[in-house]
């Protein structure tokens, strides 16, 4: 009996034991589960919405991080046209009474401050509104479909960057990196970052469309219960770019009963597109009350002076990613630039995959990484016109073409190109390596034709093409033509290479084929009537004259002003590496050849505009941002708007440094990494340092 009664008792104890433990591994498994959650849900409560109250969060660690820092020891009064700084006791503010910030000051101290400033008429009230960009609706009102989802395309970037002025761009992605960390820590593995898309785009709508811009449940604050932002394009339907785009618009600002009327009018797409930038500079964010911040009223009339206004980048000495490739051209939407030349090779190397010879990249290019597809290049024409800006390549021949020539004779198409790499490079080419196109080969010919067609598939209709055809070394094809006219194979050269362009393009001619100047250009061998030189010389070489004399159309690219890779001393240890000295903004912007030259008005009529041109040698992707900006926008001011010279030649008027110095804190402002034009104490005291 006592062995059963013992016996019993143990396996009760067992019994109970092993509940016990089921019992806590249930409450330890609910534990888990309820903390799991609780964790996942931290970065999606924090992403949700994007009210004020939802940003004070990150109030400290956007003052640590953001490109502009909030001043909260200082305001600014308005004195006499120009903002000064005054201490500011943000601890008291109730002895102190509101802080007015710098750039709110700046908005509301002087004249208007857009770049480049408007041309026919600028007026905008003293009262400002305050709102939040989930304010905004777009109505569009234009009968043209192709120009109707273009707007809207051109919209949704305007938003995405009016979400990062509002700083709602830097809030969500913190809230998304901080999201992310948990993520990676929680699964042990790295955390990578996406680049944010724009908000996608509604279905289109009629020809008169009204469009909602909603990003979650943010509550409304400020002055006004809604901004309707109108487009009207009613003439024109084009969306092809030439040099006869009408770039005129108005734009026009009313306030009644708490709602904002923006009302952008224009004859084509392109000057909707500008009156867009327009708009965006008409806005701002206040960091003492955290909304964005316009005018009651406003009333602008602007165009163009000059119809060419371009920047070219190289990216054959240094390659440059699609992304940097795309800041850049939307920083010239901004500026109201209108070309950008791609130079997409040169001796250095070949990036670019032809779809039919892709041989050319496979012997050119630095690596696989650092090419470009036909797909990259058209996001980048696509990108480039949301901005109003057209992408004109350019293939430099028959100089300047060396590395991704070599591999004509394993095809057996003999050499395409002769003195690839030949040394003394000093001899043979104006910097190594060397390299120029076989003249005598046709297979050369054929190869460009269908290189022609396939930018011309990618860019689309145009009137414009550039052909390169500088700094040809009669050295190099001394060595292999020694009996011929080289100079007249020179001219052969360029005629052939129009010729196979005419064939390319559907067997017409683009009106304006673009050439740079040369000892060719100043010759009768090319014709004026189909050509349009682009003048690098200097600005006081009679090149310039005889150009104009001999009736071309011409492009002034200035080496002396516009060339912005000047100044940065010497690459290597022979020869003549560099010019000098640095091109500053203020020489950028003071340049006005056309007045230098006392132009009268038939050869003032020939002259396109002009274009900043940027070499790589010493240049890459880490330097790009600050040594095109803001000296491009110098360039962009003078080409658009042409301001009349009141000073000295030398000296820039000191509103114009207030206007770029704010432009170029936009261009800060929305990720540019732009150069600095003076101390900040400068920047924070208007007119004290000039």
């Amino acid at each position: 009996h006592l062995f059963i009664f013992y016996s019993l008792r143990y396996m009760y104890k067992m019994s109970l034991a092993v509940s016990l433990r089921r019992a806590l591994l249930v409450l330890l498994s609910g534990a888990i589960f309820i903390l799991t959650v609780l964790y996942w849900n931290q970065g999606v409560i924090k992403t949700q919405a994007y009210s004020e109250t939802q940003l004070r969060p990150y109030a400290q660690r956007e003052h640590n991080q953001f490109p502009i820092p909030v001043e909260k020891s200082w305001t600014y009064k308005c004195m006499h046209d120009r903002c000064v700084r005054v201490s500011f006791n943000y601890k008291n503010t109730a002895e102190s009474g509101k802080r007015v910030s710098f750039i709110s000051c700046s908005m509301t101290c002087g004249d208007i401050n857009i770049w480049p400033h408007p041309t026919i008429k600028s007026l905008v009230s003293a009262k400002t509104l305050r709102f939040s960009v989930e304010d905004v609706q777009l109505r569009l009102d234009t009968p043209h479909r192709a120009v109707r989802k273009q707007l809207k395309l051109a919209y949704d970037w305007f938003i995405k960057d009016l979400r990062q002025i509002q700083r709602l761009q830097f809030a969500t992605q913190t809230a998304e990196a901080a999201a992310a960390a948990a993520a990676a820590a929680a699964a042990s593995a790295p955390l990578s970052s996406e680049h944010t898309p724009p908000p996608p785009a509604p279905p289109a709508a009629a020809a008169e469309s009204l469009f909602s811009n909603t990003f979650g449940a943010s509550q409304r604050a400020g002055d006004l219960d809604g901004l309707k932002l109108k487009i009207t394009v009613q003439e024109s339907s084009e969306m092809e770019f030439n040099l006869d785009n009408n770039e005129s618009y108005q734009l026009t600002t009313t306030f009644e009963n708490r709602r904002l009327l923006a009302h952008i009018t224009a004859h084509s797409y392109f000057g909707a597109r500008h009156g867009l930038s327009t708009l965006q500079q008409l806005i701002w964010f206040d960091d003492e009350d955290r909304l964005l911040h316009t005018y009651a009223s406003a009333m602008i009339s602007d165009a163009p002076k000059f119809r060419y206004r371009g920047l070219m980048l190289d990216t054959s000495r240094h390659y440059f990613s699609i992304e940097s490739i795309k800041r850049t051209i939307a920083s010239m939407g901004l500026a109201k630039l209108n070309r950008f030349h791609w130079h997409i090779t040169d001796a250095q190397s070949f990036p670019y995959i032809s779809r039919h010879y892709p041989e050319l990249a496979e012997h050119g290019a630095y690596s696989e990484r650092e090419t470009y597809t036909e797909q990259d290049v058209h996001e980048v024409v696509e990108f480039a016109k949301v901005y109003g800006v057209q992408v004109i390549m350019e293939i430099d021949a028959p100089a300047h073409a060396g590395n991704g020539w070599d591999w004509g004779p394993k095809r057996g198409l003999g050499e395409l190109a002769l003195c690839i790499n030949q040394q003394p490079w000093s001899f043979y080419c104006g910097e190594p390596p060397c390299g120029q196109l076989n003249p005598k080969n046709n297979h050369t010919y054929l190869i460009l034709q269908r290189l022609y067609e396939e930018f011309l598939q990618l860019t689309g209709p145009t009137d414009m093409f550039h052909l390169g055809g500088d700094e040809v070394n009669l050295d190099c094809w001394a060595q292999y033509f020694n009996d011929t006219d080289l100079r007249g194979l020179w001219c052969d050269f360029m005629r052939q290479s129009h010729a196979r362009l005419k064939l390319a393009n559907g067997n017409v001619s683009p009106k304006y084929v673009v050439v740079w100047s040369s000892a060719l250009t100043n010759t009768k061998c090319l014709p004026n009537n189909q050509f349009v030189v682009q003048v690098w010389g200097g600005s006081t070489w009679q090149e310039n004259y005889d150009l104009l004399d001999n009736g071309f159309n011409i492009i002034f690219s200035h080496v002396d002003a516009w060339y912005l890779d000047c100044g940065f001393g010497s690459w290597r240890a022979t020869g003549e590496a560099a010019c000098s000295p640095y091109r500053t903004w203020q020489n950028v912007y003071k340049h006005r050849p056309w007045e230098r030259m006392h132009l009268d008005k038939r050869r003032r009529s020939q002259v396109l505009g002009g274009e900043a041109c940027m070499w790589t040698e010493q240049v890459d992707e880490n330097q790009l941002d600050n040594r095109l900006w803001p000296r491009v926008a110098a360039l962009a001011e003078r080409l658009w708007s042409d301001p009349n010279d009141e000073h000295d030649f030398d000296v820039v008027p000191p509103e114009v440094f207030r206007r770029i110095s704010l432009f170029r804190n936009r261009l800060v402002e929305l990720g540019v990494k732009a150069e600095a034009l003076f101390p900040k104490y400068c920047a924070q005291n208007p007119g004290e340092c000039i």
